[in-house]
């Protein structure tokens, strides 16, 4: 019986869950937005530009979420301020996106 239960644990601990950076987690859904990083840039953003990674129970994840990318997908030269947003369902499917705001 003690074997089982150690087995048990064991496979508890040691089995993948999809999921993705944030502050506050919710054991069967997330949904949470925040910021990542400002520049000193005083001119109002007026692009907006996306990249995003995907996770499948922690065990498959593709996907580009630099900044570099997110600015290049919005045309912006020059950043203004990065926030992202992280989705977590059911610990199942997972996902990352940089949101870049610039000109």
């Amino acid at each position: 019986m003690k074997k089982c239960l150690m087995l048990l644990a064991a496979a508890i601990l040691l089995s993948g869950c999809a999921t993705a950076t944030m502050p506050v987690t919710g054991l069967l859904y997330a949904n949470v937005k925040a910021p990542l990083t400002a520049t000193a840039s005083t001119e109002k953003p007026t692009r907006v530009g996306r990249a995003s990674t995907r996770s499948i129970l922690g065990i498959i994840a593709s996907g580009d979420a630099t900044i570099q990318t997110a600015a290049r997908n919005g045309g912006i030269t020059e950043i203004h301020h990065v926030d992202y947003e992280a989705q977590n369902f059911f610990g199942v499917l997972a996902e990352y996106t940089v949101v870049v705001y610039g000109n």
